[in-house]
């Protein structure tokens, strides 16, 4: 029902930036909140940043002050700002959406949750 597609992922030095982009395609408007994981080879998949769609944004204590979430209210696009790399920001960065259960004028929207194929983030120092 839903399509993600990550992009902006890349090869940056410590301390630059990257902004990654999620395009959210299908029955966006079933999205209830979109967020943004990271996964480092050997390690599980951790939780970087979620939005609400009212707006209300969370970022992990790992990132904070460093990375921001935001979406394009009109567009189905969520946004990751990251600031001050760090080489142990080095991770697949995926998309993930979240669509809960109701009936639309032209939509049924059921309780899933939606995943990119992920955009890689290698930090170099």
């Amino acid at each position: 029902q839903v399509q993600l597609v990550e992009s902006g992922g890349g090869l940056v030095q410590a301390g630059g930036s990257l902004r990654l982009s999620c395009a959210a395609a299908g029955d966006t408007i079933c999205i209830s909140a979109m967020g943004w994981y990271r996964q480092a080879p050997g390690k599980e998949r951790e939780l970087v940043a979620t939005i609400t769609r009212g707006s209300i944004t969370n970022v992990a204590d790992s990132v904070k002050g460093r990375f921001t979430a935001s979406r394009a209210n009109a567009e189905s696009t969520l946004y990751l700002q990251m600031n001050s790399l760090k080489p142990e920001d080095t991770a697949v960065y995926y998309c993930n959406a979240q669509t809960f259960v109701a009936t639309m004028p032209t939509t049924l929207c059921f309780g899933m949750d939606y995943w990119g194929k992920g955009t890689l983030v290698t930090v170099s120092s």
